[in-house]
């Protein structure tokens, strides 16, 4: 199984507006098991650890069950991030917020496979409890998200890139591997070798000069590149890239900011990633999740 039980993408200035005594009551639950999921409408509520999640009490403490895909935090994690982190991923999974999943393979694909977002209070925080070295990571599809960085006062919404890389790694990419796998030749890596200026399964050491894609993490593998590409284009097309200050921040690593430069620079992965057949979001996750039904 794939693990991204890692230090997070990006950060932020956020602090914690509620602190959360640790506990470790296990509820029981009849969502998410067996890979089937909940597909009711999520109403974001904090709750216990459920008892599927016992392997989990000596670390988090609190729980939001989103379509059975779960969200656990740390003590630290404020109310206010985790309910955030929370609210991104059901609008990234219900974006006509109609109440029901927009595609229920995507999110049959994530219970089966176990994702859950870890939300530590810090990167110091995930490494400093023991949790990399419980061998959880070994049986869950986790991608964490730091309170620090979740809907900071400033900058950049972190939740907006960690909860997508969960959604694509675990259900969009398994859903639909011949569009937008992220190993082997598929529209997306297609797509990406062309960003890149060419087929790369590691880091150049220089990017030919009309590359608009330029990622520099060496750790970062091909199929981390065709996530973080997946990442960058797709948000960039939901218009959340396009400010002054953000595109300026990113060009280093993606050029195409807005939705207009994006579709003149690369129409390849524009005319993919608005193919009706995806089912993907349109719309740019705030954290605010108001179902209509």
């Amino acid at each position: 199984m794939l693990v991204l039980l890692s230090a997070a993408c990006g950060g932020g200035d956020a602090t914690p507006t509620t602190t959360v005594a640790p506990t470790t009551t296990v509820a029981p639950t009849t969502t998410g098991a067996g890979g089937v999921g909940d597909l009711s409408t999520p109403d974001l509520t904090i709750g216990p650890l459920p008892a599927e999640l016992a392997d989990w009490a000596p670390y988090a403490n609190r729980h939001i069950d989103v379509f059975g895909v779960h969200v656990v935090a740390f003590p630290r994690v404020s109310k206010r991030a985790f309910t955030h982190g929370a609210g991104v991923l059901a609008q990234y999974l219900d974006n006509d917020a109609d109440g029901t999943a927009d595609d229920e393979r995507v999110v049959r694909a994530m219970t089966d496979e176990r994702a859950i977002l870890v939300m530590p209070y810090d990167e110091e925080d995930l490494e400093s409890s023991g949790i990399l070295e419980s061998g959880l990571e070994e049986e869950y599809g986790a991608q964490p998200l730091f309170d620090v960085e979740t809907a900071p006062t400033e900058g950049f919404d972190g939740a907006l890139e960690e909860v997508h890389h969960l959604v694509f790694d675990y259900g969009w990419a398994l859903v639909h591997p011949d569009r937008l796998g992220p190993e082997g030749l598929s529209d997306l890596t297609r797509a990406m070798d062309l960003a890149r200026g060419g087929h790369f399964e590691q880091v150049p050491g220089t990017y030919p000069a009309d590359a608009w894609y330029h990622y520099d993490d060496r750790t970062c593998e091909y199929d981390c590149m065709a996530t973080e590409y997946f990442y960058w284009s797709h948000t960039t097309i939901l218009g959340g890239q396009g400010s002054s200050d953000r595109c300026a921040d990113i060009a280093e690593e993606w050029e195409p900011c807005t939705p207009e430069r994006l579709a003149v620079v690369d129409s390849l992965v524009t005319a993919l990633l608005r193919d009706p057949d995806l089912a993907l979001p349109t719309v740019l996750p705030d954290g605010g999740y108001r179902p209509r039904s």
